[in-house]
């Protein structure tokens, strides 16, 4: 529905793919709307779906079938479906040369890490025997999996996800124009939060600190960028909190980046309570030159450098929450060098670019019998004419 950080990263994907001549189809579990096929749309690009991809039934099952026989790949890569499916065997008996699996799941608040049961350690190797490899999104993530020992270490990799930095730098120009749409007046501050709106991402925390922000007569907008089943709940949590004025939601945005969401906040806010294995929310603002305060979970304390890049605090500490709103929206000059130093960290270790060659160095493309495969492909497509040689 929207050009997300996954949308970009796939184009990027498809981009790099193209220039070692391979084909790419991305498949959704909904037809895409036109907004995402026209930002999707190459030479190279086919979009396709599979409906319920993540559920371990008979339908995505024979669904999967079909794609594999229609489209022939020579590497699949999986996404938001389930770690335990018949998907790699399937692609097993396509000949698929490398079966890819990315995990981009959040465990549960206060998750421990621990072995699998043994009777999921001597079956899941199994079932996931043709996996060539899982991109874990995050040491956490790594870590995470390395622990319920289903698969050998050596089988799991760590690529971050990343954010388009060009794309970032664009949407500077557009904070005027954020300000005007939701009618936010100048002189107020932004602290946004852009997120699904569920428990686990600590709204309701967020929303108790700006309790606490407001009490202290600071002019600002608390701004909720996303929707999801508890915004009814949030909503009137606000009410009885009496801040309702000093709150600004804005239900789904199209393009965050490009819309101009980090562009006009102060301060970007991310005070999940569950583990949140990476925070991509996080990469954006830092990308956007802009200071952050995330909780101290899952992978987060990866992206955030404590008084650095920005702020880590204790999940559900509404107290520290409001400490560290107030001490950035009262200090300019430390928003401004925690944003430069979180525009730096994402150049570094988080440029999509960067992380999707990594991705394609691991499909192993450029390798002569892959490529000999391709050429065989296509030939068999459209036969080769004497004006073609």
């Amino acid at each position: 529905m929207r050009i997300g950080a996954a949308e970009v990263w796939f184009r990027e994907l498809s981009q790099q793919l193209e220039r070692h001549g391979c084909r790419s189809v991305l498949c959704f579990a909904n037809q895409p709307s036109p907004n995402i096929r026209k930002f999707l749309d190459a030479p190279n690009v086919t979009l396709d779906v599979l409906k319920d991809s993540w559920e371990l039934k008979w339908r995505p099952t024979i669904g999967f079938h079909r794609l594999l026989r229609r489209y022939q790949p020579d590497v699949v890569h999986c996404h938001l479906t389930g770690f335990i499916s018949l998907y790699p065997w399937l692609a097993k008996m396509h000949s698929v040369d490398k079966f890819f699996f990315t995990d981009h799941g959040s465990r549960p608040e206060g998750h421990v890490m621990h072995a699998a049961p043994s009777w999921k350690r001597a079956i899941v190797p199994i079932i996931n025997y043709p996996i060539t490899c899982v991109q874990c999104v995050s040491d956490y993530g790594y870590r995470c999996n390395a622990a319920l020992r289903l698969l050998p270490q050596r089988r799991f990799t760590v690529i971050y996800n990343g954010v388009d930095i060009r794309r970032a730098s664009e949407g500077q120009q557009k904070a005027e124009a954020f300000r005007r749409k939701y009618s936010i007046p100048d002189q107020r501050a932004i602290v946004a939060q852009v997120s699904w709106i569920i428990p686990e991402k600590g709204i309701q925390d967020l929303l108790q600190a700006a309790s606490l922000v407001v009490s202290q007569k600071v002019d600002v907008q608390f701004v909720i960028v996303g929707e999801g089943p508890y915004q009814g709940e949030c909503q009137k949590l606000a009410v009885e909190l009496g801040i309702s004025e000093h709150l600004t939601w804005t239900g789904l945005v199209q393009d965050p980046l490009l819309e101009g969401v980090y562009a006009a906040a102060d301060v970007v806010c991310q005070m999940s309570r569950w583990e949140e294995v990476f925070g991509q929310v996080i990469t954006e603002a830092m990308a956007s030159h802009k200071s952050v305060i995330g909780t101290r979970v899952g992978g987060i304390p990866e992206l955030i450098q404590d008084g650095e890049t920005g702020f880590l605090v204790e999940r559900r500490d509404v107290a520290a929450m409001a400490e560290r709103i107030l001490h950035l929206l009262k200090n300019p000059a430390l928003r401004a060098r925690m944003g430069n130093k979180g525009r730096e960290a994402v150049e570094a270790k988080f440029d999509h670019r960067t992380n999707v060659s990594k991705v394609v160095e691991l499909y192993g493309v450029s390798r002569p019998d892959l490529a000999a495969r391709k050429i065989e492909r296509l030939a068999a497509e459209k036969p080769l004419s004497a004006s073609t040689h």
